[in-house]
């Protein structure tokens, strides 16, 4: 009421701004901002002002830049990469915000200068809304509000009151509209006051209004013409003796709670020794009817600001009530921290994401009410929260804040700080940020072993992750002994079926897969697979991770339609369990594609492989050794297609991307220079490529070994090259070196095997010989069929070779 005037300027001021329109509406507390600022938004909402919507920012009290990625998230689908510091995160979503009129507000600005980074760019497309209490300088144009007209203030008494009632005591109402400063809050208050108490004058009131004092800090005025803050003190206090004890109780508890929606589940978990029916009446008539708590959706209710800061100032004056209700709260969020495990699907998240906002809370404020036992595990259900959605970026700073907290409380030394030292190198390493996770496992391990002894499941588990890192930066010698400890640990420690102990054995045969050693790695792999069933039950996402493990086993033993629906299962069950955007899923997307890829279906691979690394980007960055993996993978796909234009950048961007992330010397590396050799081969620049394929091969030999499935794919591609070139004398040995090693390794039927023999036969052809490669190319031929199918292009290649090689016989 009495507002309208501030609506058109509001209107006129962010419109007419030709650069960037920040308007402030600044004015004290309860004053009416962010009600002005409500009734603007949806009024424009309503009039399609902002096509591109209407984006709220809560600015007191919560973390904008969190705000921001999680509203670009939830209705722009746009994902920055959580490598990127929490400020450019922010810059990447606002350069990619749509092409559209869009008003963004922040509500209730007490500090500009910790907000004004993180406004968007200068752009016509952006409308910026502020309220504050404070003054934001220059170089924002502020609306002042000012405290309602006595007309109006007097008008807002008579829709809440009645006319009649206002009207038969027009100098008191207006003496008592005084009292509160004309504050749109105040005068709502003890509107409703008087609403229930039909017996008062209004002259009692503001006698009574006039007696109440309170001296606290948190609710008075403490900026320069802010005095009618205090009316809203006395407004709150005189809702509050109207509550009885056991409303109050509720009171201080609700002022525990974070500035959002608030799960009435929580606060019934907090006075559990209530009865809920007695407990909704309390809320009800207590709370609702003086308009302290408002009902936002179905089981959810929010406090006002001013109202939390109130309820808290009471909460401190009960110390010993105060201290047991605290203790209640922290307690519950504690559940609800330990109900986020290692692995949350998706219903978890969702089931918990109204609830993370109060369990933040619980770290920022109440912290020091916390059990050093407990210290830790509020912030660990935080960081599971973010980190079960791939947003490493968000769960980071969590762990981080802990353990200086951890530091702070408990000293240098000690097992909470082993366990966020590990929290924190585990999420640099799922961010690709080896080089700064490595020395933060190799310290949780040596201080674990300190604290703990050389065997205990704590131990292994440091064994176990630091073996991880090793085995993703390709120091495959260096996590093998540290793989099997932990396996042999586990095992003495916790028996031989544990979840643990399954993830273990699927590490391990992971190893050996990368290896070449494909006959030790698989029952690894089924038995892990087959405890994680028994123990987790058939749907979870470690099942779902064992399940892609061995179909990639299948698929790398040329086991094709063994693999391919473990690989459909696998991405099903991930995308069911953790979302359609998940860096899991984005792995399962890669490795269907690859399968189709080695069967030869490329328009199948294609858009798997493009949604895979588009995926990879968002949720991870550009920069990370996964989306050099899909670059490399997709490059691969157009070369075999013949799309070398389209390949060679992407070989090259992956090649130094993953030089960059992981060091000169990776098998990844070795990967890539082999790819881009072949490449350069098939266009003709074999100087180029020679080099590149003995620095591959080298160095596959130094980094898996003289006999590994990726030396004899490096000695074949060299002696190709080699044959190209006419020299065929150096060709020979080569390709009969590969193809002893593969049958070696691969055993005797095995697509790589056949791809050997057909090599080979096109030596001896070029050469001349004929009788000797006829048999090679049938040998090749049958296994072709038999492994790949009739229609595979492999397979077609051979077929025209031999009926090429028999007519030329024939000739």
């Amino acid at each position: 009421m009495g507002r309208e005037d501030l609506l058109t300027r509001l209107q006129n001021q962010l419109q007419n701004n030709e650069r960037i329109g920040i308007t402030g509406v600044k004015g004290m507390g309860g004053i009416g901002k962010t009600e002005l600022t409500l009734q603007y938004a949806i009024s424009s909402f309503n009039q399609q002002l902002y096509p591109g919507g209407v984006c709220w920012l809560q600015a007191r009290g919560q973390e904008i830049a969190t705000q921001i990625i999680s509203f670009a998230k939830a209705n722009l689908g746009i994902k920055p990469p959580d490598e990127l510091e929490i400020d450019e995160q922010v810059a990447f979503t606002w350069q990619r915000w749509p092409e559209a009129d869009t008003l963004i507000i922040l509500d209730d600005v007490t500090d500009y200068d910790a907000v004004s980074s993180y406004l968007p760019p200068p752009s016509e497309k952006f409308k910026i809304l502020i309220t504050t209490r404070i003054n934001l300088g220059s170089s924002v144009t502020q609306i002042e509000i000012e405290q309602l007209t006595d007309q109006a203030a007097i008008a807002l008494l008579k829709s809440i009151v009645g006319s009649d009632r206002i009207e038969s005591q027009l100098t008191f109402t207006e003496a008592l509209c005084h009292k509160v400063g004309n504050l749109p809050l105040g005068l709502e208050l003890l509107g409703r006051f008087l609403a229930k108490k039909k017996d008062w004058t209004i002259q009692k009131l503001a006698e009574r209004l006039e007696s109440k004092k309170l001296e606290t800090k948190a609710l008075k005025a403490t900026e320069l013409g802010m005095t009618a803050e205090l009316g809203v003190a006395k407004a709150l206090e005189l809702s509050w003796i109207e509550l009885n004890e056991v409303q109050q109780e509720l009171a201080c508890l609700l002022g525990m709670f974070a500035v959002a929606p608030i799960p009435w589940s929580l606060v019934e978990n907090c006075l559990s020794e209530q009865d809920k029916d007695d407990l909704e009446d309390i809320r009800d008539e207590g709370l609702i009817d003086n308009s302290l708590l408002k009902r936002v959706e179905q089981d959810t209710y929010q406090l006002h600001q001013i109202v939390q800061e109130f309820f808290r100032v009471k909460l401190n004056e009960h110390s010993d009530d105060g201290q047991r209700l605290k203790e209640a709260f922290c307690n519950v969020m504690l559940d609800i921290a330990k109900g986020i495990d290692n692995r949350p699907t998706l219903d978890v998240i969702e089931k918990m994401r109204v609830s993370i906002p109060h369990l933040e809370e619980v770290v920022k404020v109440w912290v020091d009410h916390l059990n050093e036992d407990d210290l830790t595990m509020p912030y660990i259900g935080i960081c599971r929260f973010y980190e079960g959605q791939g947003s490493y970026g968000l769960a980071l700073p969590w762990m981080q804040l802990c353990l200086k907290q951890v530091v702070e409380k408990k000293g240098e030394e000690n097992q909470d700080i082993a366990t966020i030292t590990l929290w924190v190198a585990h999420l640099y390493q799922n961010q690709g940020r080896y080089s700064e996770a490595e020395p933060l496992y190799v310290q949780a391990l040596q201080m674990r072993q300190k604290l703990l002894g050389n065997e205990h499941p704590d131990v292994a588990t440091s064994l176990n992750n630091l073996a991880a890192l090793y085995y993703n930066q390709g120091r495959y010698t260096d996590a093998e002994p540290l793989y099997v400890q932990a396996l042999e640990m586990r095992q003495k420690l916790l028996g031989n079926e544990h979840p643990y102990v399954a993830q273990s054995l699927n590490n391990l045969a992971l190893l050996y897969q990368n290896q070449g050693r494909y006959t030790d790695a698989e029952p690894l792999y089924v038995q892990a697979l087959e405890m994680k069933k028994k123990l987790l039950g058939n749907e979870h996402p470690s099942v779902a991770t064992s399940l892609n493990n061995l179909a990639a086993l299948y698929k790398n033993q040329g086991r094709y339609t063994d693999a391919e629906p473990l690989l459909v299962q696998a991405l099903e069950m991930r995308q069911k369990l953790l979302g359609n955007e998940h860096p899991d899923v984005a792995t399962s997307l890669n490795n269907l594609a690859e399968l189709y890829y080695n069967q030869g279906r490329y328009t199948d691979a294609e858009p798997l492989y493009v949604q895979a690394l588009e995926m990879t980007q968002k949720l991870l960055g550009n920069e990370h050794p996964s989306v050099a993996l899909s670059l490399h993978n997709l490059a691969a796909l157009y070369y075999n297609q013949g799309r070398y234009t389209e390949a060679e950048p992407l070989l090259v961007q992956a090649l130094e991307m993953t030089q960059k992330l992981l060091g000169n010397e990776h098998p990844s590396v070795a990967s890539s220079l082999n790819d881009l050799a072949l490449l350069y081969k098939n266009q003709g620049r074999y100087t180029e490529a020679e080099s590149l394929l003995v620095q591959a091969l080298e160095m596959t030999q130094k980094l898996l070994g003289n006999e590994h499935p990726n030396v004899a794919t490096s000695l074949n591609n060299l002696a190709e090259l080699y044959q190209n070139q006419g020299r065929y004398s150096e060709a020979e040995p080569l390709y009969v070196q590969a193809l002893e090693m593969t049958q070696k390794l691969l055993g005797n039927e095995h697509p790589s095997v056949a791809l050997s023999l057909h090599n080979l036969a096109a030596l001896y052809y070029n050469q001349g010989r004929y009788t000797e490669a006829e048999p090679l190319l049938v040998q090749a031929l049958q296994m072709a069929q038999k492994l790949l199918g009739n229609e595979h292009p492999n397979t077609v290649t051979l077929k025209q070779n031999l009926d090429t090689l028999r007519q030329q016989m024939k000739d």
